[in-house]
């Protein structure tokens, strides 16, 4: 690595992490604050339950703040370098625009992947113990409440162990309607269980009217039918709880799409949920594209210019986010485009303004 592209990222990463810092006190004063003051207030949480939820509710800010920070450290990375003529200086040198580009650009991609693994790895995890802290220590809730659309997941050693979708579910009798039962092994579908009707209890689920599906091999399946089955979970093992999309994994949420029916609308949802798992986290490269061209054209702005331009740029973006994801859950778009329209969206006049600053 050359002298000046060390010199570049450590210019760039400072700010990012000012961004980062900056960003999450917002998210988190302007909205965890307030939900656990309304925990404290309403239900009496005590102060090491509400300590639990303020570090559980960490992840999934910051890894929401990667993009916004990357802009912001972009634009005041090279507004301080324009402002000292530092830039202008490079160019009489003979250093192009793309190679000027390039350190920010690099390091934006890396950042992009670290926030796709942080968000797989870590994120559904803590937004899993987030809302067990809040539905069990504080709220008292120990069963899933009547609801459309209920996924239960069962980990194993190895992976995802069991899992199942119920179209319906009725809290009070504990009966699941038009119910599909995956089996897994290595993560690999091994069993599915189909039924018009399921009651639920501690000990396991007795099925009625439907069919097991043992999976041979990929192209060789054996089929039995029953009026009756019941399933036993593990001994000792409470029967799984109902989880969140946020709390899925990648992988996780593959399974659950592929159990839903086809033309569900909380499949549409699922779905987009999957595809922004990796569209939020690319925003970073995107971001740093649009940045790097409107600071480096700019020799006079200032970090108060660039601090401005961030806010207008994450405002638009999120507008076209929510206007994506509101499509792509109501089936107006498909997902992927639902998840990728405001990258997309970011791209466009990113790509403009690269070429417009390199000539």
């Amino acid at each position: 690595m050359r002298i000046l592209d060390k010199y570049i990222i450590t210019e760039l990463m400072w700010p990012f992490i000012f961004g980062v810092c900056a960003f999450s006190s917002m998210f988190i004063g302007g909205g965890t604050m307030f939900r656990i003051a309304q925990y404290i207030s309403k239900f009496g949480a005590s102060f090491a339950v509400v300590a639990k939820l303020f570090v559980y509710s960490l992840p999934e800010v910051i890894v929401m703040t990667f993009p916004m920070s990357m802009l912001l450290a972009t634009l005041l990375c090279y507004g301080k370098l324009s402002s000292s003529s530092e830039i202008i200086a490079m160019r009489a040198a003979g250093i192009s625009f793309y190679r000027l580009a390039a350190p920010v650009l690099i390091t934006a991609f890396f950042i992009s992947g670290i926030a796709v693994v942080f968000n797989e790895a870590v994120v559904p995890a803590s937004r899993e113990a987030y809302n067990a802290t809040v539905d069990f220590e504080i709220k008292g809730n120990t069963k899933p409440k009547s609801q459309d659309h209920l996924v239960l997941l069962e980990k194993s050693n190895d992976g995802i162990g069991r899992l199942t979708y119920a179209r319906r579910y009725d809290g009070t009798s504990a009966v699941m309607q038009q119910v599909t039962v995956q089996e897994f092994e290595k993560n690999r579908p091994v069993r599915i269980e189909t039924a018009d009707k399921a009651v639920r209890s501690n000990g396991g689920m007795s099925l009625e009217n439907g069919a097991i599906q043992d999976i041979v091999s990929p192209d060789s399946t054996r089929t039995m039918y029953f009026t009756q089955q019941y399933l036993p979970t593990e001994e000792k093992k409470p029967v799984p709880e109902q989880k969140r999309s946020e709390e899925m994994t990648i992988r996780e949420l593959k399974q659950v799409i592929a159990a839903m029916p086809d033309g569900d609308r909380q499949k549409y949802a699922y779905s987009v949920e999957l595809h922004k798992r990796v569209s939020i986290p690319a925003a970073c490269l995107l971001f740093a594209l649009v940045g790097a061209p409107l600071a480096i054209s700019s020799p006079r702005a200032s970090s108060a210019s660039g601090l401005g331009y961030s806010i207008i740029i994450i405002f638009l973006y999120y507008i076209v986010m929510s206007v994506g994801t509101t499509m792509g859950q109501n089936g107006v778009i498909p997902a992927m485009l639902a998840a990728w329209l405001p990258n997309l969206a970011t791209l466009v006049p990113g790509v403009y303004l690269l070429r417009r600053a390199a000539r």
